[in-house]
């Protein structure tokens, strides 16, 4: 369906950087954290997005998204509106077998958390893990971006 996103993450447990074919620093907060729906702005390197997110499905894997590029300014500017902390990350890519890895390498007040996070085209489709994979902790709220940006992963 249209404008859903599918999306399974799991933390990490071995080497994954050997694998890595780009990378990208992010910056992101939340304008908005209502239960029925974030407003998220991201800067990737010097591109702005605003992203609206739905709340989940019952099963947790599948919500609406709706996203837009904005420009840099906008994005800054609205960076300063946000609720909480900024979550800042390295995204770094990771093809494996026939599926996308993005593997974020959080810092700033997030730092020393690794996760991965795929992107499927249903809940059930299946995929080969790869050994550095550990985890899953798609349920698991505390790993959601949203929640990092109000209890960062240093308080833990």
């Amino acid at each position: 369906m249209k404008n859903q996103e599918i999306e399974r993450k799991f933390l990490i447990t071995g080497d994954y950087k050997k694998e890595v074919i780009s990378s990208r620093k992010i910056i992101q907060g939340y304008i908005s954290s209502s239960p029925e729906r974030t407003v998220r702005v991201r800067m990737e390197e010097q591109r702005g997005f605003l992203t609206i997110k739905g709340k989940s499905t019952l099963g947790g894997l599948t919500r609406f998204e709706w996203e837009r590029e904005i420009s840099r300014e906008d994005a800054e500017n609205l960076l300063k509106l946000c609720e909480g902390s900024l979550v800042e990350k390295t995204r770094h890519i990771v093809n494996y077998e026939s599926h996308r890895f993005e593997v974020d390498e959080f810092s700033g007040d997030n730092e020393g958390l690794v996760i991965a996070e795929l992107e499927l085209e249903s809940e059930e489709e299946s995929f080969i893990k790869p050994l550095w994979l550990g985890e899953e902790v798609s349920f698991d709220k505390r790993y959601f971006n949203l929640y990092l940006s109000q209890h960062p992963f240093k308080t833990w």
